[in-house]
């Protein structure tokens, strides 16, 4: 069905693998990462990341040796450095590079051994605090960033697979649209749920065109089935009723339509606790009708044993080409069909109903004879006129026969 389609090939919103195909260009306001630092850094790839990792106590480390060495070379404890009787700032600084070696090993609390702080230098004093301080900011705040970028649960999603279609096809006599969602892991996905979205440009009745339009899509939200219990690999149904957007769609439609359902899948990783989102998307071209998903699961001894080697397998099964609208009105005639035949026989056997003489064992010429305007009915060989006497009875009289009211 897919390859005779031609068409030109849409320009996919979110990739297979949940990748948001979406760039933002022509931003003024850069300013506004800055003011989320921590976020900025943590959402850089790895290559720039540690390079900023690496950057930050590199700067650091050469500031603040800069900074020794300079106070040592203001004060002159450099010229004496042969001078036994001179108390530097720092013992053993004879340069730049021994001042880098004391601003590492002061920002990272190595120990001093070789070079010492003097209590000779006020300046020093402050300084030393000052590095101690800003140091344990800068551990803190990097490692922190290091941290929360390895514990994401990006990766996470790679275990979360959907299949490569979605079908659509008849269950429990209605159409629905259907697609399968399964974790690989055995750690589970803790308060799964599900979401589906149709993208696809529309124009609104005072003709604006909104590029991209995104509808939502019932995969049980009403009814709850939203919420999966991921275990097993389970097939995500959404039933094609008057409130689908694919309500109008037939088999002939879905083949000239241009649009995308992305699916969403979220819960919290069960290992640590972390919001965890997993994304695919179909494009039209990629909605089988007329198809069912293979079975996977099969009973072991002791276990069910799933086959993920049929997680994206199909099979055709008979489906009307029809819309849903369309099946939904030829099922009501149907039905009303049905309905009304059986009233009308039903009605035919009340009034046809079983003969009246072979009920008493008796039969006579004719079932009825007429009386002038009015039919009689033989009953156990006695005639009686069919009357208006129920009018009377409604109208509070009672009828008698003609001798009586000449008596």
């Amino acid at each position: 069905m897919a390859c005779g389609r031609s068409r030109r090939k849409r320009q996919r919103y979110v990739e297979k693998n949940g990748r948001c195909n979406v760039q933002h260009g022509n931003m003024r306001k850069t300013y506004r990462y800055l003011t989320d630092i921590f976020t900025t850094l943590v959402d850089l790839n790895w290559r720039c990341s540690l390079l900023v990792f690496v950057m930050a106590y590199a700067v650091t480390w050469l500031f603040f040796g800069a900074i020794w060495y300079l106070i040592a070379y203001c004060r002159g404890d450099l010229d004496h450095l042969a001078d036994e009787a001179w108390t530097p700032c720092v013992n053993n600084i004879n340069g730049f590079i021994s001042a880098f070696l004391f601003s590492i090993e002061t920002e990272t609390t190595i120990g001093y051994g070789h070079r010492v702080i003097t209590d000779q230098c006020p300046v020093a004093t402050m300084l030393l605090l000052l590095q101690a301080i800003l140091g344990s900011m800068v551990n803190a705040f990097m490692v922190g960033c290091m941290f929360v970028k390895i514990s994401q649960p990006n990766k996470r999603a790679e275990t979360l697979v959907f299949s490569r279609n979605a079908v659509i096809s008849l269950r429990d006599d209605k159409l629905c649209l259907m697609f399968r969602v399964g974790d690989l892991r055995s750690s589970h996905i803790v308060g799964a749920n599900m979401r589906a979205k149709l993208i696809k440009s529309k124009q609104t009745q005072e003709g604006e065109f909104i590029p991209l339009d995104q509808t939502d899509i019932s995969v049980g939200f009403e009814t709850g089935d939203d919420r999966l219990f991921l275990v097993s690999p389970l097939v995500i149904s959404h039933e094609i009723d008057v409130r689908s957007p694919f309500w109008d769609m037939s088999q002939g439609q879905l083949e000239k339509e241009d649009f995308e359902i992305v699916v969403i899948l979220e819960g919290m990783v069960e290992a640590t606790g972390m919001t965890c989102q997993a994304r695919s998307s179909y494009l039209a071209e990629e909605v089988l009708w007329g198809h069912r998903f293979s079975p996977m699961m099969s009973l072991a001894e002791g276990f069910f044993d799933v086959d993920y080697g049929a997680f994206h397998h199909t099979f055709e099964v008979n489906t009307p080409s029809c819309s849903a609208r369309e099946l939904a009105l030829a099922t009501a005639r149907l039905d009303a069909h049905l309905y009304w035949s059986i009233s009308s026989r039903l009605d035919e056997e009340k009034w046809e109903g079983p003969n009246l003489t072979e009920q008493t064992g008796k039969s006579t010429d004719s079932e009825s004879v007429r009386e002038g305007d009015r039919p009689t009915f033989t009953v156990g060989g006695v005639t009686s006129t069919q009357d208006q006497s129920v009018v009377g009875e409604q109208n509070g009289s009672v009828t008698t026969d003609q001798s009586e009211s000449e008596a």
